[in-house]
């Protein structure tokens, strides 16, 4: 932001900013904000969706701040029933470096084992967790579709 021509001091104060806003969002004591409220910026509802293992609401609700961002680009979706919160594969550990480092782990051993062409296995660095270059894999995409299935 710096080499575009933002001063330090206008980078800090947004992060501070964003910081205090992220506090806010991350309870369950606050249930609904107006609507009005709701339609432009990110709010505790919007962002338990955010945190949720429930298959509809995977990979929903990036926001930081303004939530009209997920709207424009399909990734929004409200909070309808309750959030389950988690990951969808549990890692089995409370060692902070390992959680902090498992999912890179996993990714160079499928990059380096997997027996396929070098395109494929840059590929493992841009489609979503879960993506397998012989199709195996699933992804938060087939989770939604097989949850709707069953609706």
């Amino acid at each position: 932001m710096v080499l575009l021509g933002f001063h330090p001091v206008m980078i800090l104060a947004q992060m501070s900013i964003s910081l205090v806003y992220q506090y806010w969002i991350h309870t369950e004591l606050i249930d609904k904000m107006p609507s009005w409220f709701e339609a432009v910026f990110n709010t505790p509802s919007h962002h338990r969706v955010h945190h949720a293992t429930n298959p509809q609401y995977l990979d929903r609700n990036h926001a930081g701040i303004l939530i009209i961002w997920d709207k424009m680009f399909g990734s929004f979706e409200p909070e309808i029933e309750k959030p389950v919160y988690g990951l969808v594969k549990n890692i089995e550990t409370y060692n902070p470096v390992k959680i902090a480092f498992l999912e890179w782990y996993y990714l160079g051993k499928d990059m380096i084992s997997s027996k396929t062409t070098a395109v494929n296995k840059i590929k493992y660095l841009l489609k979503p967790p879960g993506w397998k270059h012989d199709g195996t894999g699933v992804v938060s995409s087939d989770m939604r579709k097989e949850w709707e299935k069953n609706q």
